[in-house]
């Protein structure tokens, strides 16, 4: 997939292409349903098919104390995006000049100047141009003016729950990684660089590798969860079965931010400064604060234990 990082970068004479619009963000399964289209459009067509988002959320510039935390870092929506099967993404800056930008504009110099649509999928929140004029009713009646067919997808639901970006936050959120799985289309994970930690998981028995605090990508609520490490940092890109701690460990004190650290079960790894994911594959427990170290220990065996079974069934 070719990535072009504005419209300045998109090749002169592009096109014509199927085009879909949006945040993308966490590209799960309701995303992929518009993108699936787009590539069957461009297909019957024999067109580019075109994928346009931004570089950040743009309640991040419009209104921040209301802009959720990403689920992906831009990075990770990209490689997402790649693996559908799409020819080129579009990544836009939404700065100021792109807020302003009215609605009739957009349509001209990106879809029809830039990438010559001649189809443009979108979702039935699609919402586009300044103040958000723009939405899928406007899209098609500029389509109509502009040489292209504009399509609204309708809601798109699995298992009664409505496929959203908000709704997968929530189930993270509650720990409920299993859920989140079946909306994302895909096992949960965070991407991030091991660093050095309190090494209290070592003295206790149960060495961790602990993710830098930047790391990338939507952590679940605080738990004991069931999961893989995968370690890019060496050939062949290994995958380990691994008990995951999320939060602040509340039987000690002096952790005060929320941390990812996973215990890789039965191997003794050196893993600081590796490039790792950590995956979320099912909830074991909640945190719990624990009267000392020795219960703490026992409840670390347990679910050391739970994680080996959970892991050792889906393999």
């Amino acid at each position: 997939m070719e990535i072009y990082r504005g419209l300045d970068e998109v090749p002169t004479g592009y096109g014509p292409s199927a085009v879909t619009i949006g945040k993308f963000d966490g590209v799960h399964t309701g995303h992929r349903m518009i993108i699936d289209t787009v590539l069957a459009q461009a297909r019957d067509r024999g067109i580019a098919s075109v994928a346009v988002t931004f570089d950040r959320n743009p309640l991040a510039l419009l209104a921040p104390d209301r802009c959720p935390a990403s689920l992906v870092s831009l990075e990770q929506k990209l490689e997402l995006l790649a693996s559908t099967g799409l020819d080129a993404t579009v990544v836009l800056a939404f700065d100021e000049h792109m807020a302003a930008m009215p609605a009739d504009t957009f349509v001209q110099e990106v879809l029809v100047d830039a990438l010559a649509a001649k189809v443009v999928l979108v979702g039935p929140n699609f919402r586009f141009g300044a103040r958000g004029a723009g939405d899928g009713d406007l899209l098609q009646e500029l389509g109509a003016d502009s040489g292209f067919e504009a399509i609204v997808a309708p809601i798109q639901e699995a298992g009664g729950d409505p496929i959203s970006s908000s709704r997968i936050r929530e189930l993270l959120d509650a720990g409920d990684v299993s859920g989140a799985t079946r909306l994302l289309g895909r096992e949960p994970l965070v991407h991030g660089i091991v660093v050095h930690g309190l090494k209290r998981g070592r003295e206790l028995g149960y060495p961790t590798a602990n993710l830098a605090a930047d790391a990338d990508g939507f952590a679940p609520g605080d738990g004991v969860y069931a999961g893989w490490l995968t370690d890019h940092s060496v050939p062949g890109t290994p995958r380990y079965p691994a008990a995951i701690s999320v939060g602040t460990n509340p039987t000690f004190t002096d952790v005060l931010r929320k941390q990812i650290e996973a215990h890789v079960l039965d191997r003794t790894l050196d893993l600081y400064g590796h490039s790792v994911d950590v995956t979320f594959v099912s909830h074991i427990r909640g945190m719990v604060a624990y009267d000392g170290v020795g219960p703490l220990i026992a409840q670390m065996g347990r679910d050391v234990g739970d994680a080996r079974a959970i892991l050792s069934s889906v393999g």
